[in-house]
This record gives C-alpha cells, structure tokens and sequence, in this order.
C-alpha cells in the first residue's frame, strides 16, 4: 500500500475551505470494512452499536479494519487525509471537522542538547485547533456520534478533553456534557469549554471519580455518546499523529509521549502495528510512555510485573496526566510489550525543568507535554538510549492551556532593580 506524503502546509484554498465551513461531506466509499473488537475475548461487534466495553468479559473495544487494497486521500486535514486507515467503512457522510492533524515537527539545539541527544524531533500536537493532540480523535468520535444519531456528548476531563469536545460537539449541533473534578482543573482550559458552549458538571472527586460516573451514565442512557478514549474511535484519530511521524522521520528508533489515561500510548502502538503490517515501516519504533511521579500507577505495574494495574491517588503538576486509574492500561501494556517500549517516570521539578527548556527555546508546550521530553532526559542519562539514536518527543498541548504553572515559576524584576542595572 502507499500513501501520499501529507502536506504540511495546507494550502490557502484548503483553510478558507475548513473556516468558513463546520464539517465536510465526502464520499470514502472502499473495499474496506471496520468491527469493533474485544480486546480481551475477541468477540466482535457491528459499529451500527454504541459501544466502549464488551458485554461477555467488560474487556475494552478497538476498532479493527479490513483495509482497501489502494485509496486515493481526499487530504482536506491532516487526519482524514489518513480518512479510509482510521474509518474504511465511513461511506459518504458529514464529517465534523476543523483542519486538525498535519501538525508541525520541530527541532531545536538548545532541547537537543538538554536532552544529551544530537537532534530530537518534537511533534507539536498544541497547534490543533482547540490546542491539543484531543482534537485528532474528537473529530472521528464526533462524526461517529453524529452517525449513530447522539443527541447528547459527555465526557469526564482534566482540562484538554473538555475543550476538544466542546468545540466538536457544537460544530456538530450536539450539546455537550463535561463532567469536571471540582477545583482541580486549569481556568485555561475550563474557560474553552465554557465559551464553546459546554454544560459543566462538577464532581466532588478527582478525574477517576469523573470517568466513573460518565461510564455509569452511558450505560443507562444510549443517547449520551461517550467522548473519553475508552471510545475507541478516538484512537483511530489519535493513530494519525504517529502516521505522520512514521512518514516524516523514517529512521525514528524512538516516539516518547505524556502518559496519563494512556489513549495516545494505545493509539501509538496501533499505528505502528497497523503500519508495519500494511508493509510502510520496516523497522518498528520503541514507545516511551513517561508518566509524572505522583500519577504512576503504569509505571509501577511495568516495573512490578504484574497482571493488573492498581489505581492510585493522582497529584502532579501536570494536570493533563494527573489520572491515577487509566482506563486504556490493558491496551497500552500490549503495546509498549510490542514496540518493546518503556515506562517511565519523571518529578514535577523535571517536568517543569523541561518545559522551562522547551519554552525558552521559543517553541512551548503545557507541563504535561514536557514530560516527554524529560523521559528521554532521563534515559539518555542512565544511557539506555543513545545520544546518537533518532528519537521524537510528543507535545500533546499548547503553551498556553495552564497559564498558571508559567506564573509560579516566572522571574520578575522590580523596575528599580532593572533601572540599577541598566545605570550600572
């Protein structure tokens, strides 16, 4: 199979095209076909069914695809230019879209050389258009729930999740529901979802309480579509961001990422299996999955060896991965175990260090992004990567998604002082 080379730079045609319209109706008609798959059972259910678990064994679902011989991309966004790898089956319908996707990979010497690598690509996932890597997945869940006919979205969120799923949600004409834990999300965030029309629910609880809750909802109301990545078609978007790097750096030896509620690790274990199956990758890159030290409980199953993970109580600084029972854990495992990956954990102070390097160098990112980067830190210090090896940190969000953790580290001089220095 091959796949055209995406375009980077969307062409003005393509973004006056996107802005002026909130969704695009095209036709993906193919040889292809797509299931939802128990990951633990296997059993096998038709996509015309809402659903996220399996009824036999509650084992979470994925989304299998027999996929067509050959294709032509329409390319009208970074993520559905991947359109008949993330849905063969769609057919003709209205996708709910933004431009998302087609992010850009930078390089700077100044993170390189923290880092103790000779160059490190950073795939910049802050530049989708609500200022996250969410928004790749959120447009194939909420075409997927404007196809099955959803009156209603809701999703549990930590800040990020809630923004994307707003935004797509009112695109679609869909109201959405974001349940929050009370007074433990960033303003930047929250102040997205409220403006994009969201209704908030706070919860008197952390994230994990929050997802419990939306779980418990979907299941007693078929009209509430779930948009947190136990969704699995949230994943098929999410594939796209490791599309591009596979395709952009095809040397890569190494893809580091945040790791919270563990979507975006199972979403890059899934393309790259699906493209070294397809016969577009000949050698498969390893995932580090990084999480913060005081939301691990991933770490400490990797490390421990065993079967099941056990949830802890989350506290970091980086609020997007403050989650202490991932409910992707079981998807993610396999796929660290089949790219041969790792698990990782770093302090706030290197998180906060990190993005202090990745800020300065003009560039940016949210706290949570910059665990990537401090991941590979860590593992080029205690030499299990080499300085020489190619290697690229995700930023899953902008850098102005948590204002406040910039605030309490910022240096601020007095004009006195400054106008001392000056006369000196």
């Amino acid at each position: 199979m091959q796949i055209e080379a995406y375009d980077e730079q969307r062409s003005e045609q393509a973004s006056t095209y996107f802005y002026l319209l909130n969704s695009m109706a095209i036709n993906m008609d193919t040889d292809g076909e797509s299931w939802l798959s128990c990951i633990r059972c296997g059993r096998k259910y038709d996509i015309s069914r809402r659903k996220y678990i399996c009824d036999r064994c509650h084992g979470l679902l994925e989304v299998k695809h027999s996929f067509p011989d050959h294709f032509t991309s329409e390319g009208f966004s970074g993520v559905w230019h991947y359109g008949p790898l993330i849905h063969p089956a769609l057919g003709k319908a209205r996708i709910i879209s933004r431009g998302e996707g087609a992010t850009a990979m930078y390089s700077h010497e100044s993170v390189s050389r923290f880092t103790g690598l000779s160059s490190l690509g950073m795939k910049h996932e802050g530049e989708n258009p609500t200022g996250s890597f969410k928004d790749r997945g959120m447009t194939v869940a909420v075409t997927e729930a404007l196809r099955l006919g959803a009156t209603e979205t809701i999703c549990a969120s930590t800040g990020n999740t809630s923004a994307s799923a707003a935004s797509y949600s009112a695109l679609a004409g869909i109201r959405s529901n974001v349940l929050i834990p009370s007074g433990n999300i960033s303003s930047s965030k929250l102040s997205q979802a409220i403006a994009y029309g969201a209704r908030i629910i706070d919860i008197p609880g952390d994230f994990d309480m929050a997802m419990s809750n939306v779980i418990r909802i979907a299941e007693n109301r078929q009209d509430y579509y779930v948009l947190n990545s136990i969704n699995p078609w949230r994943i098929e978007g999410q594939k796209t961001i490791f599309f591009e790097i596979m395709e952009r750096v095809r040397d890569c030896r190494f893809i580091a990422l945040p790791a919270g509620n563990l979507g975006n690790t199972s979403a890059a274990g899934k393309a790259i299996r699906e493209f070294k199956e397809l016969g577009l990758i000949d050698d498969i890159p390893k995932i580090i999955s990084v999480q913060a030290e005081g939301a691990s409980p991933f770490y400490n199953l990797w490390t421990g060896g065993g079967e099941k993970l056990e949830p802890v109580r989350a506290s970091t600084i980086a609020s997007a991965i403050r989650i202490g029972n991932p409910v992707n854990w079981e998807k993610a495992i396999r796929e660290i175990r089949y790219t041969g990956g790792m698990v990782v954990r770093v302090t706030d102070r290197e998180i906060m260090e990190s993005k202090r390097v990745v800020d300065r160098s003009g560039i940016g990112c949210e706290p949570a992004s910059a665990a990537s980067v401090a991941g590979l830190k860590q593992l080029v210090d205690q030499g299990e990567i080499d300085r020489n090896d190619s290697a690229v940190a995700v930023l899953t969000g902008n850098i102005l998604k948590d204002t406040a953790s910039i605030q309490e580290v910022s240096d601020r001089i007095p004009m006195e002082a400054f106008m001392q220095e000056l006369l000196a």
